[in-house]
């Protein structure tokens, strides 16, 4: 498996955010080596603090796949899932996350560590140092 390779369609994803002024997280959905579905953050352009790249990368692969579980499908997304996301991702029964940075803060593996289905198959940290800099960047600029 490339994790590389499709983390960094990801972070392409999480650079469009950046340059619209959104907190650089990006996220792309995988099923059978294909990518099907791509998002980044949107709450600032949507108004609307569910407008996470995975919620949107969730919704846009169950509408390619025509039904709501992406059990044969892996998530990239280029920092930890929050606890609702983590919690929409269990509830699709997603097979794979992969992320990139941590997030201490506000990341479902210090609040909810059961939130993803049990059998979704989590790696933590690919392309972590390139994820986490694009988000030190964008908060540095906001100071």
């Amino acid at each position: 498996m490339n994790y590389e390779l499709y983390m960094r369609e990801a972070l392409k994803e999480a650079r469009r955010a950046f340059d619209e002024d959104e907190i650089p997280v990006g996220a792309v959905v995988v099923c059978r080596d294909t990518i099907i579905a791509r998002a980044h953050n949107m709450t600032e352009r949507l108004n609307d603090v569910t407008a996470h790249a995975e919620m949107q990368a969730i919704t846009a692969a169950a509408e390619y796949l025509g039904g709501k579980y992406l059990n044969e499908c892996t998530l990239y997304v280029t920092v930890e899932p929050c606890i609702m996301c983590a919690g929409a991702l269990g509830w699709s029964q997603i097979g794979g996350v992969v992320f990139g940075a941590s997030d201490e803060k506000r990341g479902y593996q210090r609040f909810a560590p059961q939130a993803l289905h049990p059998k979704t198959v989590v790696r933590a940290g690919v392309m972590e140092a390139e994820c986490a800099a694009l988000m030190k960047e964008f908060f540095k600029r906001k100071r």
